[in-house]
């Protein structure tokens, strides 16, 4: 196995854990800003290990547009997520920052986000 898989790979496990921790917690009614953030971390993860396979520096980056954009370079047709993405991404600035608040989101939204989180993941993982 390369070095970059191996990397990727971990960033996937790792992400893999946010988005089923997202999930179960969605299934028990949990709080939905904590149910958010997990689904923006595990896009994040996701996104940097797809980038790391095809050699991508690692950068300290939350920002989920950046991350997609570059990984559509490597296939287009991710470009179909980009607004499902701006919203996710908000959800990690919402929860860090000061002055933003995050809020309790209307479990539709949340419903919305896991399924583009599960349609998005299934893309990245294919693309290894």
């Amino acid at each position: 196995m390369s070095d970059k898989l191996k990397i990727a790979d971990e960033w996937f496990e790792k992400g893999r854990h946010d988005v089923e921790g997202a999930r179960l917690l969605f299934e028990r009614g949990h709080f939905t800003d904590t149910i958010a953030m997990l689904i923006q971390q595990a896009l994040e993860k996701y996104l940097k290990g797809y980038l790391i396979l095809h050699g991508w520096k690692l950068q300290k980056i939350h920002d989920l547009i950046p991350l997609l954009a570059e990984a559509s370079k490597h296939n287009p047709a991710l470009q179909k997520f980009e607004e499902d993405l701006r919203r996710i991404s908000e959800y990690y600035f919402h929860a860090r920052y000061p002055g933003r608040m995050a809020i309790d989101y209307p479990r539709e939204e949340i419903k919305k986000s896991l399924d583009t989180a599960s349609a998005l993941i299934d893309v990245l993982v294919k693309g290894r």
